[in-house]
């Protein structure tokens, strides 16, 4: 069982599922009709859909508008953030570029967004 989660509202369960599990190297633990379950040590995100009535209102633009303003970022730990940044944009995301990551602490970090545009940050202990 996790200790820590989050639920993530997204328009597209299969994508946002597929790229979260690739990008931050996290397992599906479980999917249903409308969600799925990631796991990761101590740590799962729940990926669930928007209501059809609400989300047919929301557009996602290519590329997507990135959502800054959320009060929320989702952090995850990586090994590697060159190849999280390749992985990222192979799947219709992005990781900023490698002058944007900063040093927090024991770690090198990055924001990024997903392919609906919620920003996300990776970390690299060093």
């Amino acid at each position: 069982m996790a200790e820590f989660g989050a639920v993530l509202y997204v328009k597209d369960v299969d994508r946002l599922t597929a790229f979260y599990a690739r990008v931050a190297g996290v397992t599906i633990s479980e999917t249903e009709s409308g969600w799925s379950r990631l796991r990761g040590p101590g740590f799962e995100l729940v990926v669930h859909g928007i209501p059809p009535d609400i989300g047919r209102h929301i557009v996602i633009a290519t590329p997507p508008a990135v959502r800054e303003e959320t009060p929320v970022k989702i952090i995850f730990p990586v090994a590697d953030l060159a190849a999280a940044r390749v992985l990222a944009a192979e799947l219709g995301g992005a990781l900023n570029a490698p002058d944007r990551e900063w040093r927090f602490g024991e770690s090198v970090v990055c924001d990024g967004h997903a392919p609906e545009g919620n920003v996300f940050q990776l970390r690299v202990h060093v």
